[in-house]
């Protein structure tokens, strides 16, 4: 397998008009792992690992993934709880607003136990990010950032890490901090936006940010910074692409998400870290030109 991706998805009811709203499935890596998808293209390989119910809702992700070419074989059915929801509502800036229906859903029970993770399968990249952790018990989450440890010790995989924070989701904002920078000594691909990293950790400005991740030795880095584009402290300034901006934003939703899924497609192709970048960019300066996580397949 190319990439396995580990996380929630959701069904997603965006609102279309006063009264009128649509169903969809998304969630931050089940998005990376779409868009990885489609742009690796034909010859893809990638999995999604999450828990679902049995309800009507979690057969219908199921089968949307597949439609996608996603494998979810080994996604575990739950039989006392049910898929997360969540509502989104874009104003006329593409701001979106939020409410969730997920305390209880299935995802919140991976990894209960060890043996699940003995059945992942092999992935060349393994993908997650810190809204992965959040749902996750605290010895789930003791579980998954050792098994991973222990991957990436063997060298069996490649682990890819996005800082994706969301403070409500975790028990103290200690925790978070504590969580999101054992995975950065966990990750060989770090893949952080500047807005996340200072809301965590309170560096001063972006410029801070790249000095930090800059210390470290990354397999490969991209730091997210919205309209700016990327940049990588693997490449000197002056050698990085240009970056367009996008012709239209009507909905931020995903950005980051489908950057990642073009970068890591980019990856596993095996180019350079300019053009991953440039990658990553231009799938979601189209994201962001639609409404919607998932855009419409070209």
């Amino acid at each position: 397998m190319h990439l396995l991706a580990i996380g929630e998805v959701m069904a997603e009811i965006r609102q279309e008009s006063t009264v009128d709203f649509r169903i969809g499935f998304a969630g931050d890596t089940f998005n990376t792992a779409v868009y990885c998808a489609r742009e690796f293209g034909s010859s893809a390989r990638i999995g999604y690992y999450t828990r679902v119910g049995r309800d009507p809702l979690s057969h219908a992700f199921l089968s949307a993934a597949k439609d996608e070419g996603i494998d979810v074989s080994q996604v575990d059915r739950d039989r006392d709880r049910h898929l997360g929801i969540y509502s989104v509502s874009t104003d006329s800036t593409g701001e979106c607003s939020f409410h969730y229906w997920r305390s209880d859903s299935a995802a919140r029970r991976m990894f209960a136990s060890g043996e699940t993770l003995a059945f992942l399968p092999a992935a060349s990249v393994v993908y997650l990010s810190a809204i992965t952790l959040a749902i996750l018990q605290p010895s789930a989450r003791r579980r998954l950032i050792t098994h991973l440890r222990e991957l990436r010790e063997r060298g069996a995989c490649h682990v890819a890490f996005d800082s994706n924070h969301r403070p409500q989701l975790w028990e103290n904002a200690g925790i978070a901090r504590h969580s999101v920078r054992e995975m950065w000594q966990v990750a060989d691909i770090a893949l952080p936006s500047v807005d996340d990293e200072i809301a965590l950790f309170g560096d001063a400005d972006e410029e801070a940010v790249i000095a930090r991740f800059a210390a470290s030795d990354w397999h490969a880095c991209a730091i997210k910074r919205g309209a700016l584009g990327p940049v990588s402290p693997r490449l000197a300034r002056r050698a990085h692409p240009e970056f367009a901006p996008a012709p239209d934003v009507v909905d931020t939703t995903a950005a980051g998400d489908s950057f990642n899924g073009g970068y890591l497609a980019a990856f596993l192709r095996g180019e350079d870290e300019g053009r991953c970048l440039l990658a990553g960019h231009k799938i979601a300066s189209r994201v962001v030109g639609a409404s919607g996580a998932l855009i419409a397949r070209s």
